[in-house]
């Protein structure tokens, strides 16, 4: 039974307009590599505040990158770092991590393990913080470089 001129030409609108609508809706360009990093990022408490490790993350620019988080901390804390959690540039994120309406940062739940996976910015040094949400006159500062990973 042949096809309706109108229902195939549906179908064949509909097949050019997916590829671009899947990328329109993160509008991000392809990954500068195809490999997807594993990074830790541990999170303590002294005296109260939180604290990141490492104190220095350095990561590939323009990449997909799969940050795991674990709060060794009673404390719930955002994550924080410049243009990298928001919406676009954040692929998938699961267990205990939850986006902030800010769209800057990630929630931390108290002795929690999550997973958050992003592409990362351009080339560059930016900061990254912790901060607890009942210490919020204390936050961590860390240095965030991201380098070309051509070079």
């Amino acid at each position: 039974m042949p096809i309706p001129a109108r229902l195939a030409a549906a179908a064949a609108v509909l097949a050019l307009a997916l590829p671009g609508g899947a990328r329109a809706a993160n509008d991000l360009p392809p990954p500068k590599t195809d490999a997807m990093p594993p990074v830790e990022v541990t999170i303590t408490a002294e005296n109260g505040a939180p604290r990141c490790a490492p104190a220095e993350l350095r990561l590939p620019a323009q990449t997909n990158v799969d940050l795991h988080v674990t709060n060794q901390s009673n404390l719930q804390v955002s994550l924080t770092a410049p243009q990298i959690f928001q919406n676009k540039n954040v692929l998938h994120h699961d267990g205990d991590v939850v986006h902030v309406a800010s769209n800057d940062a990630y929630l931390v739940k108290a002795n929690g393990k999550g997973e958050i996976r992003l592409r990362t910015i351009a080339p560059g040094e930016y900061s990254y913080g912790c901060t607890a949400t009942s210490k919020q006159d204390q936050p961590f500062t860390g240095k965030l470089t991201l380098v070309d990973p051509a070079k």
